[in-house]
């Protein structure tokens, strides 16, 4: 690879917009190695070397559907053929938070890509898509690209930027396949299954979490099956001892000699 181009528009009206995001990712790949860049009149960009591969790095200073005329200029002066040259740009077809890398094909009505490829006269160059989302209308994509995305489409968009960034050292040095394979293959980490500890949970979840489990309530058996219920003690009854045999026989003898005092003598 010889020249990385990112797309944008230039001025602090447009810096945060969709349209941008080939700009943030030439900025952060500048910033993180260390190159500067410089306005340079005679190619109406913003231009910068990376010192360890040689690579060119260009910003157009055009608008957006003039950014071709830069490329043109640099290509042409350095002697820099089509597949040599990289672009970066944004991406209506790609949710925000994907980023994809290709050689050639179409231009997918992208102002941009379509100037470029008007004036070095190829589709053959490679693009660096970072995905933007699509406002679902055709009419609405002007105004969509040119206006700043959701707080958390921007942070999609970053981490797309920062997987780019991973490959970019590949690119430099020409591995273009083994950095398309890293950039494809990259997953975002799965979200955690959402779950609720006691120790969490709201309080009168947690109170409830804390109460032991009620014991299981056991069917009664069937009548036929119950047990005969034992029949009631009976009351103990007092017993008088029993007298002594010579005071039942004196008892006796007394009652016979009363019983002839009051009845008649019998003949």
């Amino acid at each position: 690879m010889k020249l990385i181009v990112g797309l944008g528009n230039p001025g602090e009206k447009y810096e945060r917009t969709r349209h941008n995001a080939g700009f943030w990712l030439l900025e952060r790949f500048a910033a993180q190695t260390g190159t500067a860049m410089r306005k340079d009149a005679k190619f109406q960009a913003l231009v910068g070397r990376h010192a360890p591969s040689g690579v060119w790095l260009l910003m157009p200073q055009t608008f957006m559907n003039a950014s071709g005329r830069p490329v043109q200029m640099i290509a042409s002066f350095f002697k820099i053929a089509p597949a040599e040259i990289l672009v970066l740009h944004d991406e209506l077809d790609f949710a925000p938070g994907v980023a994809k890398l290709k050689q050639g094909g179409g231009i997918a009505g992208h102002n941009g890509l379509r100037d470029i490829s008007a004036r070095i006269g190829s589709h053959d160059y490679w693009r660096l898509r970072i995905g933007v989302g699509h406002p679902g209308a055709r009419d609405a994509v002007t105004e969509y690209v040119l206006n700043k995305p959701s707080a958390d489409d921007r942070g999609e968009i970053d981490a797309a930027i920062a997987r780019a960034l991973d490959v970019l050292p590949l690119i430099v040095e020409g591995d273009l396949q083994n950095a398309m394979l890293k950039l494809h293959t990259a997953e975002k980490p799965p979200k955690a299954a959402e779950k609720t500890p006691a120790d969490k949970a709201p309080p009168e979840k947690a109170r409830a979490a804390e109460k032991p489990a009620k014991p299981a309530k056991v069917a009664p058996a069937p009548a036929s099956a119950a047990p005969a219920k034992p029949a009631p003690a009976a009351a103990a009854v007092a017993t008088p001892p029993a007298e002594p045999a010579a005071a039942a026989a004196e008892k006796k003898v007394g009652l016979k000699s009363l019983f002839r005092k009051f009845l008649p003598d019998q003949k």
